[in-house]
Parts: C-alpha cells; sequence; structure tokens
C-alpha cells in the first residue's frame, strides 16, 4: 500500500513538474508575442477632464534610468497601468503612429505610451518633446517613427482640448547623450525621440507648429483616428 501510494505520488510529481516545465518553454518560445500582446492591450480612455487632472500631477522625468523594455518591465507596467498619467495623444497619420501621450518618463510609463520629458511642457508653446520606445515589431509604440516617418509628414497631438498640427522639418540620429534636444526653445516645435535600429544612438525627428484648432474644430478625418484604437492594437 506505501509503496503504491509513493509510486502514485511520484507520477503525479512528474506531471506536474513536466506541465511546468512544458509552460516555462512556451513562455520562452512566445515571450516577444505575450511582451507585445501586453503592450497593444493598453488602450486607454483619454478626456478633458482627466488629461487636466493627471497633467497637475508629479511624474518622474528622470530619463537616465529609462531602460530597454523586457518581459518583466511591460508586465509590470501593465498590472499597474492605472498609475500611468495619460494627458492627450499623438497621431501621425502617415506613419500609422497614433499612441497616448503620458506624463514622464518612467520605465512603466515608456512600457505603454509616448513619454513628455520635461516637467514644464506644455502642447503648442516651445519645444514639446516625447520620447517612445523603438521595438522589434513595426507598429508598436515609436517604432514606426524609424521605418515610415520622413520631412513633410504632419504630426498631431491633442490635449483633448485643441489640436496642434506639425509639420516635420528634420529626421536625424544623434548621439545618445545628446539631452541638449530636450530643452526649451522659442521657437514652438514638436521633438519625438527613439532609439535606432542598434539602440546606441536616438532617431530624433523634429517639427513645426503649423496650425491650432478646437478638438471641435478639428476635420472629421482626423477625429475619427485621435477615436480609434492607438496603434498598439
Amino acid at each position: 500500500m506505501k509503496n503504491s501510494g509513493r509510486s502514485k505520488f511520484t507520477k503525479w510529481a512528474y506531471r506536474v513538474g513536466f506541465t511546468i516545465l512544458i509552460l516555462i518553454s512556451l513562455g520562452l518560445i512566445f515571450n516577444q508575442q505575450i511582451k507585445n500582446y501586453m503592450v497593444s492591450s493598453y488602450q486607454p480612455k483619454i478626456t478633458a477632464k482627466s488629461a487636466d487632472a493627471n497633467n497637475r500631477k508629479k511624474a518622474d522625468f528622470n530619463f537616465k534610468n529609462a531602460k530597454a523594455l523586457n518581459f518583466t518591465t511591460v508586465a509590470k507596467a501593465r498590472m499597474n497601468s492605472q498609475k500611468i498619467l495619460t494627458i492627450g495623444q499623438i497621431l501621425v497619420p502617415s506613419s500609422s503612429v497614433h499612441l497616448p501621450i503620458a506624463k514622464g518618463v518612467s520605465n512603466q510609463t515608456l512600457a505603454l505610451a509616448a513619454g513628455t520629458m520635461r516637467a514644464d511642457q506644455k502642447m503648442g508653446h516651445g519645444n514639446y518633446p516625447l520620447a517612445g520606445h523603438h521595438m522589434v515589431r513595426k507598429d508598436i509604440l515609436f517604432s514606426p517613427l524609424y521605418f515610415k516617418t520622413r520631412v513633410g509628414d504632419k504630426i498631431y497631438l491633442t490635449n483633448m482640448k485643441k489640436v496642434f498640427t506639425y509639420k516635420v522639418y528634420r529626421r536625424e540620429f544623434i548621439a545618445a547623450t545628446r539631452v541638449d534636444v530636450v530643452n526649451q526653445t522659442r521657437a514652438n516645435i514638436v521633438t519625438l525621440v527613439t532609439c535606432d535600429a542598434t539602440g546606441a544612438r536616438r532617431l530624433m525627428i523634429r517639427g513645426k507648429l503649423t496650425n491650432t484648432a478646437k478638438y471641435s474644430d478639428t476635420p472629421v478625418k482626423i477625429q475619427k483616428e485621435f477615436a480609434a484604437k492607438f496603434n498598439n492594437k
């Protein structure tokens, strides 16, 4: 009887161990796909009221601590996504970029959104820098900027009250140490920053403000694109 009981327990333990091993193996094999899914499932609802409230809260702007995305970082961000301070949206139609804009550049924020890089920045006034990750999949976060965005393209930002239209005038690769591109400027511009293909340098895209309008006065086509799901879908 005792041997029979031990034998059953051994078989049960073997099956459980084998099942766990299979699950771990599948997790390793599909690590990238699972990570992409967690990013793509983040589809926050952003309103003028919530954007204003979040903009008044404190955030982490120490972008020197920003790290490359890994499975753990994305998982933690997804589980705590309610803590991300969404304050608007960015839309680059020609590149199929449509993302939430969130305050700050913490790892949690950049895992799921485009992050503001200065505490005092304001849409439509001076330099409005945004950081975003470049991932393996070409349609997630700021990845499309690297593959598609060119000089002459339009960039739209909204705080859900107004829509700010910019026209890209510069696309260049810069050293990762070029933190000066975040500084305030007299000209009203937007600065988008993401990694290049190697991760050693940065792609910087700049656009000049060409128009400011109420959200309700913005062309219907653009309103519909803002109302659609984010490009992480």
